[in-house]
């Protein structure tokens, strides 16, 4: 699989529903954390995260692009009071800071977005104000492209809002447009299509294999409740011609029902082997009476012909999702890992040096906002943010760091 970011890659319309099922379903960032059982059913740790680069400034790296083991790049934001976005490249030797491509123009305020399109292929964009949320003013992102050499612009960017792009290769492209819409690029032209939903997420799993997931308004398991409608969990997929619905399971709570319910999907996974999984939740508004039903996850994975429930992973992974497959187990948020035996590995973490301005009796939390493997390899890399909790000096250390087994 891709690694996956947990940005919801729709529309501003459905952002708000889509964080609040992710929220229910225990997403986070990849290095972010989600209430889940206790940690001594974790098992051992095998994984640790060891720092590749610390860098020497306060804030924090939001993307991260690994072309190869000598071409990586990361943009961040440095908080020194007036948070300024930055650009980073590694060219196996050394991290420097380098200029943004002039065809992202000046006065960029917040970090532009790296969107892998092929392990060779590498576009960055101007950022909307929301990370991962199109939005009207995105619509006059500026884009760029890297191959390998030098920064130039792309020559036909996705037409309007585009959320996050996944592609199965540079000539074959998807990204969500609109609540309802999404937008093609074959190597020629984008074409835009229409979904039988409003969708959340999208994700290829290959040439002509898309699928998309969100919820429906109408149909079995809508029907009216409190005055309103009860929306449902939706999935479309893409055969290489036209969208098709697919019929999802419903999820609904029992009687007396919680005022405003939503259930609904808001995440999607294409694994390697042809393995499609689901997440979302079915929620309603805390807090209008008493008592309260507990938020239902829900964690649906394609057999190849429907959706079935996915048995619960193991101890602190059950409540949490996929960034990143490799053979042997998929990395989950929160720096957690489930092999193929199905074992609840949690992936640990260096310390940072004095050096850096952290105290030993300092807390310190690991936040990866992406992990992406070095092709050809089996290493790994993340970047994000180190939060450095301390009387006096809390701060942000901007990190990089890499995959040591065993």
């Amino acid at each position: 699989m891709r690694a996956a970011r947990n940005r919801c890659g729709a529309t501003a319309v459905c952002a708000a529903f889509v964080a609040s099922l992710l929220a229910v379903a225990g997403c986070a960032a990849p290095g972010g954390q989600a209430k889940a059982p206790d940690p001594s059913k974790a098992q051992k740790a095998e994984l640790s995260w060891k720092f590749e680069h610390i860098a020497d400034f306060n804030g924090e790296l939001t993307d991260v692009a690994v072309l190869a083991e000598d071409d990586i790049w990361a943009v961040g934001a440095e908080n020194d009071g007036s948070y300024s976005s930055l650009l980073l490249h590694y060219d196996g030797e050394r991290w420097s800071r380098e200029p943004f491509p002039e065809a992202l123009g000046t006065g960029e305020s917040y970090p532009p977005i790296l969107e892998q399109v092929g392990d060779k292929a590498l576009w960055m964009r101007s950022s909307p104000r929301k990370e991962g949320v199109p939005q009207e003013d995105a619509a006059a992102a500026k884009w760029a492209q890297w191959d390998g050499t030098r920064w130039s612009p792309v020559p036909n960017p996705p037409p309007g809002p585009a959320g996050d792009l996944d592609a199965a290769s540079p000539d074959d492209i998807w990204t969500l447009t609109g609540e309802q819409t999404a937008a093609h690029w074959d190597g020629t032209r984008w074409t835009t299509t229409r979904l039988p939903y409003k969708v959340a997420d999208l994700a290829v799993a290959g040439p002509g294999d898309v699928w998309a997931v969100g919820n429906r308004s109408t149909g079995p398991g809508t029907k009216t409740v409190h005055g309103e409608t009860y929306p449902q969990p939706a999935s479309a997929h893409w055969d290489g011609t036209s969208w098709k619905p697919v019929d999802t399971p419903q999820a609904r709570f029992e009687e007396p029902i919680p005022p405003e319910p939503v259930a609904g999907l808001g995440r999607v996974v294409a694994l390697e082997g042809g393995e499609v999984r689901a997440y979302g939740g079915n929620s309603f508004n805390h807090g209008e009476g008493e008592p309260e039903p507990e938020d239902q996850h829900i964690r649906l994975r394609w057999d190849g012909a429907k959706w079935a429930h996915q048995a619960p992973a193991p101890g602190q992974c059950e409540q949490r999702t996929p960034v990143g497959q490799e053979k042997g187990g998929i990395f989950l948020d929160g720096n957690w890992y489930l092999t193929d035996d199905d074992r609840c590995v949690k992936i640990t973490r260096q310390r940072l040096p004095l050096s850096t301005g952290a105290r030993k009796a300092s807390n310190q939390m690991l936040w990866l906002k992406e992990i992406h493997r070095i092709p050809g390899t089996d290493e790994w890399i993340g970047a994000g943010k180190v939060d450095v909790m301390q009387s006096g000096d809390p701060f942000g250390a901007p990190v990089v760091v890499r995959l040591e087994r065993g």
